[in-house]
């Protein structure tokens, strides 16, 4: 009798369940994307007429007068990466910190209250960091300045004085600057990075762990060689998101910064600007070519920060377990 050989396919038949599952993850995913494309496709249609006018000189152009045809975001631009980088030289260190104090110091319910408790303050408005910053932490700031500016003058981003070159030390020289909204904007971001960092630092590997302890190391010298590395990209990835952000902030800026439009290499003085305070303070007086002009400064900010957005999504998706970790 002779014996059929059948072989039995592998490919299993989706379920109903999963096939509903993927067409609803996959609309969603499409319908994402689909409106990043329409926001940037809106921007470019709306900032054509400023940018025909304007041509390459928008990016590099100090001064902001639409109806004379005179306009840029050379000084804004600079305004507005200024912040970011001072909201990124305070964030950081702290949402490393954080980071590591929750996922390799305490534990028990107190872990759980700090987790609930940093995400909480990611919840908050960026109105009330605002009200917060102008009302209580500048004029705490402001000594602080004068100091930094009395014994590191000689550093030139540090300098604060006047046209002529004379050293100023009133208060009044110190306040709305970029350095106050600055601190502002990286408290803001200090609850998104640390989620991030935290999330990778909690991945890293049980038995390298104890295997670092077991070999005689101490807590700090196991986080140094085996969660620092490990979390390298939860690292990077959580800056640069926050980093995004921090450009983009617009109600906490505006209501801290004295608008300017020239360049201020002295982040210590009242005077700064960036791109979506910009728009918030000309948006309600401005034109229709006013508004065409506003929208080219959104469609640059936007372009960045996806820039930004995608790079740090890239870093964080390549982190593999254990990839750093020797």
């Amino acid at each position: 009798m002779a014996v059929i050989d059948e072989r039995r396919s592998l490919v299993s038949r989706p379920s109903r369940a999963d096939s509903v599952f993927k067409t609803v993850t996959f609309l969603a995913g499409a319908t994402t994307v689909g409106i990043m494309l329409m926001v940037g496709l809106f921007l470019s249609l709306r900032a054509g007429d400023a940018l025909s006018v304007a041509g390459p000189s928008f990016l590099f152009e100090q001064q902001w007068s639409p109806e004379t045809g005179v306009f840029g975001i050379g000084a804004i631009l600079l305004g507005t990466f200024t912040i970011a980088i001072i909201a990124m030289v305070v964030a950081v260190p702290l949402a490393l910190g954080t980071a590591l104090l929750i996922s390799e110091v305490v534990g028990g319910r107190l872990r759980g209250f700090l987790v609930s408790l940093v995400d909480l303050m990611a919840a908050v408005p960026s109105v009330v960091y605002g009200l917060w910053g102008l009302f209580f932490l500048q004029a705490n700031v402001i000594p602080v300045s004068q100091w930094i500016s009395t014994y590191f003058g000689w550093i030139p981003i540090f300098r604060v004085a006047d046209a002529s070159g004379d050293v100023l030390t009133d208060a009044s020289a110190f306040t709305s600057s970029a350095f106050i909204a600055g601190i502002v904007v990286g408290l803001m971001v200090v609850p998104t990075q640390t989620s991030i960092m935290r999330e990778a630092f909690s991945q890293a590997p049980v038995g390298e762990r104890e295997a670092a302890l077991a070999l005689g190391s101490t807590r700090w010298g196991m986080i140094r060689e085996v969660v620092l590395p490990f979390g390298r990209g939860g690292i990077i990835g959580g800056t640069m998101l926050g980093l995004g952000r921090a450009l983009g902030e617009t109600i906490a800026v505006y209501m801290i910064i004295s608008p300017i439009f020239t360049i201020n290499w002295q982040v210590l003085k009242t005077g700064t600007n960036s791109v979506s305070a910009l728009i918030a303070l000309r948006y309600g007086e401005a034109s229709e070519f006013g508004l065409s002009a506003l929208m080219a400064a959104g469609l640059v900010l936007f372009v960045i920060t996806l820039i930004v957005n995608f790079t740090a999504s890239s870093i964080v998706a390549r982190s593999r377990s254990g990839a750093e970790s020797g």
